[in-house]
């Protein structure tokens, strides 16, 4: 396992976000999810996420998350994604999301 320093983590950037939109993703290779995220003062966000398998649209809709919002855009197919979601992989094609348990301001960064 390579080590990184607290300064190197503190480099990335995460926060929550509120699920505020959802659209299917047909043109994706892998079976995926268009999402817009709202980060309060620091914007909606898109990004794509590969979590069909255990979600559904309804599930996902105002639901709190976590994310990487300092990445630089990545196209993928006609969408660009701006965040990536973070989520647990918990066996070959089943992604669970991180989320925070209790209710929290949208925008708070992770320490």
């Amino acid at each position: 396992m390579n080590q990184i320093s607290y300064d190197h983590f503190k480099k990335v950037d995460i926060r929550v976000g509120k699920i505020v939109k959802i659209k299917d993703f047909p043109n994706a290779l892998k079976s995926a999810y268009k999402i817009w995220i709202d980060f309060g003062k620091f914007g909606v966000r898109k990004s794509s996420a590969q979590i069909t398998k255990l979600y559904s649209k309804n599930d996902l809709l105002n639901k709190l998350i976590i994310a990487v919002i300092n990445f630089p855009p990545k196209q993928i197919h006609n969408f660009i994604s701006e965040v990536l979601i973070l989520g647990v992989l918990a066996n070959e094609d089943k992604v669970v999301l991180i989320q925070p348990d209790r209710n929290v301001p949208i925008g708070k960064r992770i320490l």
